[in-house]
This record gives structure tokens, sequence and C-alpha cells, in this order.
């Protein structure tokens, strides 16, 4: 057993936040205290080429870690944008930065290049980061962190209070962020986000370095930093809610028609395609297959308040997947590149499937030994692969090989190869 297994094994859980204590027991206030007010007050919004100048060179001369953070309007706009930017650094403060007015902020990337970004919650940001040329050589997770560091309790608010001691006011994070001017007290909720973010990151880091778990956070963020963008879904629309109930090919090009032409109305308008007609509302058109106007309006989602104009748009994409040839028709489910999903491995290949159990028994037992979520020590994706298809020779050696062309960091094929290896000899 490593010294991580050992530090994790007999660790309670702080109950102040839920997170592991130190030696010394808590030093966190037994009453939270709140957070109402930056420390230098409520920063102004930097909307013009002059004012972020002056903060470029201001964060280009501040030392140490910078706290980044953005604020999108999902549910309200089209696609994930960022509608504000939020930074701090030691000697630089706080900025708050409209990323509408300004748009290109690949000079402040630059000048950040080789600083240690603080977010939390990486993987959700840096997409729309991306987007406004802020790319980071070197970040901390804190939300990553505290799920190595076993918290049962992730987020912001609960990490700060149960690490910190201080409460956060989150009463505004689902708000439309596209608004113009944004609210004083929607900045002041934005500029307290990133308050206490390298706080808490000096905190993390340390907890993590007294279980033994800091090297595997570490290349768990220089993973992220290193990822290349996503490659664009392929088949979105086969994500629509309720998608289960849709069984028959016809039924799945009117989904696919309906869902596309809901996407360029709500990419033209900038608005949540939600917004423009529901997920509900196709999914009962396409079981519904309706052969006019009158039918369609009759069904759920296409009440009274669709106009004429917009039922028409609506049945002409029915009436598009109505007349499709049979060799146009979508094909049932999705092709699968890997393994088939696991309920079907009982009649495909029993011996797969006593391997996938053997293996997520043991999986499931580490990770609780370790004192973290199972998919942060191994993706769930991964040990099916492996168990699926197996090496030859089943050894340490193999094994490890096998984990490392699935993604798996060096410090995973360290913990879970040797319960795989006997999982997958049993």
């Amino acid at each position: 057993m490593t010294d991580a297994q050992e530090t994790a094994a007999d660790v309670s859980l702080r109950t102040t936040g839920g997170g592991p204590p130190d030696d010394g027991g808590s030093s966190v206030a037994e009453v939270p205290i709140p957070l109402l007010e930056p420390r230098e007050g409520i920063p102004p919004v930097i909307a013009d080429e002059d004012a972020l100048a002056e903060v470029i060179a201001a964060f280009a001369a501040g030392s140490g870690p910078v706290a980044v953070d953005a604020e999108r309007a999902s549910g309200y706009r089209y696609g994930q944008r960022a509608y504000l930017v939020q930074l701090r650094r030691a000697g630089a403060g706080t900025a708050l930065i409209d990323p509408v007015a300004c748009p290109d902020l690949s000079g402040l990337g630059e000048a950040l290049s080789g600083a240690e970004w603080v977010l939390h919650a990486a993987t959700q940001d840096l997409p729309c980061l991306r987007e406004i040329g802020m790319i980071p050589s070197r970040l901390f997770d804190t939300e990553l962190a505290g799920r190595i560091a076993g918290f049962p309790r992730v987020g912001l608010g609960a990490m700060v209070e149960g690490v910190l001691g201080f409460v956060l006011e989150k009463g505004h994070s689902a708000v439309d962020w596209s608004t113009r001017p944004l609210p004083e007290p929607w900045l002041r909720y934005a500029a307290l986000d990133v308050e206490l973010l390298v706080d808490l990151r000096d905190a993390l880091e340390k907890e993590l370095d007294r279980q033994g778990k800091l090297e595997w956070a570490l290349q768990e963020f220089d993973a992220i930093a290193s990822a290349p963008p996503p490659e664009p879904r392929k088949d979105p629309w086969r994500r629509t809610s309720g998608m289960h109930k849709v069984r028959r090919r016809r039924q799945l090009a009117v989904v696919r028609e309906l869902w596309e032409a809901r996407d360029r109305i709500a990419q033209r308008r900038d608005v949540s395609p939600g917004k423009v007609l529901s997920d509900a509302a196709i999914v009962e058109a396409a079981l519904a297959l309706p052969v006019n106007v009158h039918a369609l309006a009759a069904l759920n989602g296409f009440g009274h308040r669709t106009g004429r104009r917009q039922l028409e748009q609506w049945q002409a994409a029915v009436d598009r997947a109505r007349a499709l040839p049979e060799a146009q028709l979508p094909q049932p489910g999705q092709s699968v590149t890997g393994p088939p999903p696991p309920r079907a491995w009982a009649d495909k290949d029993p011996a797969a499937a006593a391997r996938l159990s053997a293996a997520r028994a043991a999986v499931s037992a580490l990770a609780e030994t370790l004192n973290m979520p199972q998919e942060n020590l191994i993706t769930p994706d991964t040990v099916r692969r492996v168990c699926w298809e197996p090496p030859g020779v089943v050894s340490a050696e193999s094994v490890g090989t096998a984990l490392a062309g699935y993604g798996a960091r060096a410090w995973q094929v360290e913990q879970v190869t040797p319960v795989l290896v006997a999982a997958l000899s049993a």
C-alpha cells in the first residue's frame, strides 16, 4: 500500500465542509464568515481597448498564480460564449472584462502565458476562454483537486466554506450574463468568485501534499492544459431529451429534421434552442408523425402560443422527414467504436462480462481506499475497453501499456494496474 493509500484509508471527513482535516484538526472557524464585498470593492467593467491595455500591463506585472473565471448565458443564448471574464492576481487586484466589447483577449492570454491559472471546474470554462484567445499553459483546477483529495462536495461555495471558512453568495450563478449593463449585485458576485480562488488553491495544494496525492493532481492538471479542443459531436440531434421513446427510423428522421431546423433558427436569433422549441415537443411530433399543420397544432408543445408561420416551418421539417427514401433514413442507435453497452455483455461474451464485474468491484474498492471518486481514479470507459479486449498475455506491463494507450495518466496506471491484473487473471 502506498503512503497515499495509508493516509486515505484512515482519513475522517471534516464536518464543516466535508473535507479531510489536517493532522492538528481543522483550523476553519466553526461558524463560516459571509463574504459580502470584494477587498478593493467592485472594479469597473473593462469595455474598451485602452482600459484593457492597462489591465494587461497590471496583470503582467503581478506575481504568482492568477485566478480566472468566466460567466456564460447558458439557457438564454445560443452556444457557450463568455459574457464576462473575471481575473485576480497578487499585485494586480481583480479585473472584470466584457468580452462582448473586447472580443480579442489574446494579448491578455499572452501576458499570462507563463503564470499558473487557477480555475474551478476548468473544463467548463476553457472552451469559451479559448474562443477569445485565452489559453493557459499551466493550470490548477480547484474542483478536481477537491475530488482527488476526497471532498464529497466540490462546488466552489462548498469548497470555500469547508476549506477557508467563508460563505460565498451564489444567488446569481444562473442569470442571463448577456444582459447589458450588468447589475451591480451580479458584478459583486462575479468579483467574489475569484476573490479567494488562489487562497483555496494554496490550501488544497497543502492537503494534497499531506495525502501524498499532489503529484497525481499535477498530472491531471497537465492533461487538461495540454488536451486539444474536443472534436465536434457527431449527430448531436441524437442527444435530444426523450430519444429513448423514438424507435422507428422515420420517427428518428423527424427528430433530426426538427432539431436541425430549430438549431438554425436559434443560431440566427442567438437564443437557447430550448426557447425556440422544446425537446419534448420534438419527440412528440416524431411519435405522432402529423400529416398537416392542424394535426401538429394539436400536439403538446405546439399549442395556441405557436404562430401559424412557426407551425408551418415545423410542419415543413416533418414533411421533409416523411418524404425521405428508406435509404436516407437514420439508423437506430449511434455507431459505436468501442465495446457494446455492458448490459449486452452477458449474451455476447460471458467471459468479458465476468471480467468487467470483477474489475468494477476491484476499482471501486481501490477508489474507496484512496478516498476519491471512482471516475477520477480511472474512467469507466477505460475499464470497459480493457475488459472487453484484454491483452493476449495479462501482466503488469501489458495492462499498464493498455491503460496508457487509452489515455490514463502515469499515476493512474501505477495505482490501477495491480487490481486490474488480478481481476483479468481471475
